[in-house]
């Protein structure tokens, strides 16, 4: 016992247990057993990593035989390299970025064969004295015509084709003119390709194949209960953080919120752009498969239905900012309106999830009622603003019209507020009751709103100087309206997170016409 009498001293050892630190590292692990550690936790989190590994090894041992074993060497002699280079280069993570990096992989060979053959024909045929003007002038030309149409923009998913035809085109015409057969050459280099990419297609396809298309299908699902998850956490945060813990501005401007993992989620989705265009991409190249069984699958659905989704997911990186921010409304004031944001926020977020479940299985229904549920749950929450107004502005008006009492207790803290207004109102009746001589006036006490509404300025008000001080003392007008603009400020933040949680359901609207759209177009079974 130390301090006070009857006071008790309870010292808590912060120290990680078991020898482990807050990060999750082991106190006194060497690097090579940490990097194990790393490695094995990045392999669990998707195991078709380990999948595509061990594939990739077998396409690059079967070719190798070709090369290993004397008979097949002997048949195809020391160009059979060029099949280990194609699997190295074609073998892609999914069944469709292989048939796109294989199709401009052939493409840009064939082209790059048929050009080379024909240059070295003319040039063959201008004599010895020019044909090496002739073959350096074709490279020159080949390589400036390449690299300038790969940055074409409708060119741009053929870069790879380009850059084939570049390097296969230079080394077929530089090795046959030096070997003085172009065209053996050229074919040489033909069949190897052939059947590197042959055995990349068949091991990739079939030896436990990574679609691309049911990779854009999963993701898509999880961005809607990602984005479903964020909105929950935020608004549940919002309306339960009292002030007492707000962090430090400098703190949150890292955008690191450890307590908040759905929003590490919410926050992948708005940068998921560019992948739901590569991998819808890919989807494109696949045959049908598994439960796209049909073809010409509208992929590029998923993107457009992704890119609707990321405009709602703006929302609630902003409602985030809300929470986050330096000026914050008093809490009594968020508690007023407590049930209307909650009820919509749950509507929302259960539409949300519906809408994935559906994508996920497949499946067409209406969600008709859920949407209705939503616009009435916001409906219900815009007309609690209307008629509370007065809350959300200067502090003049507030004095004038009764607060709006929440429907739960909000928390200890306006209990006490409301039981010191009271006592400051009893002290102040009683002392109204004394009797007053002739030569001093009665003092008069304060109403009770007016008792409420200096201490709720007391208590929550921004910045933290209290403006009954300057109310009470001499001070210049302008000083004292300046301070009654900040306590107006801190209100609207209110009115600004209720109307971006309004915006976020009139989004949901776009949301649902998109999906039902993709619906349509996929052909999901209908489940009315």
């Amino acid at each position: 016992m130390n301090g006070k009498k009857g006071s008790i001293v309870i010292k808590i050892d912060d120290r990680p247990e078991n020898g482990k630190k807050d990060s999750g590292d082991v106190v006194g692990e060497s690097p090579a057993r940490k990097w194990i550690r790393d490695v094995w936790q990045f392999a669990k989190e998707d195991m078709n990593r380990i999948t595509f590994s061990l594939k990739v090894g077998l396409a690059v041992l079967l070719v190798s035989l070709l090369i290993l074993i004397r008979a097949p060497y002997e048949v195809f002699g020391t160009s059979i390299i060029w099949s280990t280079l194609t699997v190295a280069i074609m073998f892609e993570y999914t069944v469709g970025a292989t048939f796109n990096r294989g199709f401009n992989r052939a493409l840009g060979s064939l082209l790059a064969g048929i050009f080379a053959v024909t240059v070295m024909q003319v040039a063959m045929a201008c004599g010895q004295i020019a044909e090496p003007y002739i073959i350096a002038l074709s490279i020159f030309f080949v390589g400036a015509i390449t690299s300038f149409m790969k940055l074409y923009p409708s060119l741009v998913p053929y870069e790879y084709g380009f850059r084939v035809i570049l390097f296969s085109y230079c080394l077929i015409i530089i090795s046959g003119y030096r070997m003085g057969n172009p065209i053996r050459t050229a074919m040489d280099r033909m069949y190897s390709i052939a059947i590197g990419g042959i055995v990349t297609v068949l091991v990739n396809s079939l030896v436990f194949p990574i679609w691309a298309g049911e990779q854009l299908h999963l993701e898509l699902v999880g961005s809607f209960n990602a984005v479903a998850d964020s909105l929950e956490e935020c608004v549940k945060k919002y309306l339960a953080d009292d002030g007492s813990s707000h962090p430090e501005f400098s703190k949150t401007v890292m955008d690191d919120f450890a307590d908040e993992p759905a929003f590490h989620k919410c926050r992948a989705t708005l940068n998921s752009s560019a992948k739901f265009e590569a991998v819808a991409n890919s989807a494109k190249w696949e045959p049908p498969h598994g439960r796209f069984r049909h073809f010409f699958y509208p992929w590029s659905e998923y993107v457009k239905v992704g890119a609707v989704l990321r405009h709602c997911a703006y929302e609630v990186m902003a409602l985030h900012g809300c929470l986050h921010s330096e000026i914050q409304a008093p809490y009594n004031l968020r508690c007023a309106f407590q049930p209307e944001i909650l009820d919509a926020t749950n509507q929302a977020a259960e539409l949300l999830r519906s809408l994935g479940k559906d994508i996920n299985n497949m499946k067409r229904s209406l969600q008709t009622n859920l949407l209705k549920r939503v616009h009435s749950s916001t409906e219900r929450l815009q007309r609690s603003i209307d008629m509370h107004s007065y809350l959300l502005t200067s502090s003049h008006e507030i004095q004038d019209c009764p607060p709006k009492l929440p429907i739960s207790q909000p928390s200890n803290t306006i209990t006490c507020t409301s039981k010191d207004s009271l006592s400051q109102v009893e002290e102040s009746g009683s002392n109204n009751e004394k009797p007053n001589s002739d030569d001093t006036k009665p003092v008069q006490g304060d109403s009770y709103h007016e008792t409420m509404r200096k201490q709720q300025r007391r208590l929550y008000s921004w910045p933290s100087r209290e403006v009954d001080d300057y109310e009470d003392g001499d001070v210049d007008t302008d000083v004292l309206q300046k301070m009654r603009t900040f306590e107006s400020t801190t209100a609207l933040s209110l009115a600004t997170f209720t109307s971006l949680l309004i915006e976020f359901v009139v989004r949901l609207d776009h949301l649902v016409d998109a999906t039902d759209l993709l619906a349509k177009m996929a052909k999901f079974k209908e489940d009315y």
